[in-house]
């Protein structure tokens, strides 16, 4: 495993890390016995670092990390979110009552003191011009309810808006092959900020596995059928926000880039950390199978330029135009 440090905190984190979305809610079925499984092969595999969310199976993920902490002695680091509860999610909610009982409800399920990384679950733009919402995690550092703060992001002008909070430590963002535009500007800034960056949604909802095809059928639970167009959230969310059968024809136009030795998935998570702004990627595993396949890519060797230089290619030539200025 290779590991970078996370943001001013002074931690070291697996460049493969473990998003627990999967394990919690809208990805159809989903097994916990699976699911611990999974994430006791992540600690023997080396992975330090572990993301989840209060709204993922409504605690189901933070209970399961909780579990993991009591079974195993390792050091390792969790990150959750909080704001994606607030019903309607307006940025007038983002409050100090509201954001403390997420917190105090986090550290319940998650059977702790203080939360290692809490993110801010994102919330509408208009909270990213709101400093007494930042304010607000100044004060929970301090009261010891959580040691460190960062934001998860929709679009890019948030990202950049919220790295200029001097206490932000990490900005979680969506970079895969089919979303690029991140690279560009928000890249560099990050890292003249010393901002750590956790690249989401790695392999867009699996599209990038190259294990879907037109047949392929998603449960009713699962984000990946009922909210493709943005139905229940941001359409970008799943898929990448690239139309299904545009994601297949893309998917196997990069098949005969993937290096001999390296699966699909495997060469996704690759060519994120080619880039040495991102600190982490954080692919989701429901069985200890998929653990192993994704964390395994942290010690594949470099893709050479030329195909990187022709995965852009198809990026500029097809996607750039269906996502670049979106998010």
């Amino acid at each position: 495993m290779e590991y970078r440090e996370l943001g001013r905190t002074g931690w070291k984190i697996s460049t493969v890390s473990y998003g627990a979305w999967a394990i919690g809610s809208a990805w159809g079925s989903v097994n916990d016995k699976d699911s611990l499984s999974a994430l006791h092969k992540a600690l023997d595999l080396g992975v330090n670092f572990f993301d989840t969310a209060d709204v993922y199976g409504d605690g189901r993920s933070e209970r399961l990390l909780a579990q993991l902490k009591r079974e195993r002695k390792e050091k390792f680091y969790i990150a959750t979110k909080a704001g994606r509860r607030l019903n309607p999610h307006i940025a007038s909610e983002y409050n100090k009552k509201n954001i403390l009982d997420f917190v105090e409800r986090s550290l319940k399920n998650l059977s702790t003191d203080t939360i290692d990384l809490l993110q801010l679950h994102c919330p509408p733009t208009e909270v990213y011009y709101k400093p007494d919402v930042f304010g607000l995690l100044d004060d929970l550092v301090k009261a010891g309810k959580i040691r460190y703060y960062g934001v998860s992001v929709e679009k890019v002008e948030e990202a950049l808006k919220a790295v200029e909070y001097p206490n932000v430590q990490s900005i979680q963002i969506i970079y895969n092959i089919f979303r690029q535009r991140p690279a560009e500007l928000f890249f560099r800034e990050a890292m003249k900020r010393k901002v750590g960056i956790i690249a989401r949604l790695p392999l867009s909802s699996g599209m990038l596995t190259g294990k879907m095809s037109k047949s392929t059928n998603f449960e009713n639970d699962d984000h990946r059928l009922f909210n493709r167009h943005g139905e229940a959230f941001d359409r970008g969310e799943t898929f990448s926000g690239v139309d299904y059968e545009l994601g297949l024809e893309i998917v196997d136009q990069l098949r005969s880039l993937v290096p001999a030795g390296m699966t699909m998935t495997q060469f996704a998570l690759r060519w994120i950390l080619m880039n040495p702004a991102v600190t982490c990627t954080i692919p989701g595993a429901k069985n200890p199978k998929q653990a192993e396949e994704n964390f395994d890519a942290a010690c594949m060797p470099p893709i050479p330029e030329s195909v990187m230089g022709r995965i852009k290619d198809i990026y500029d030539n097809r996607l750039r135009i269906l996502v670049h200025h979106y998010w």
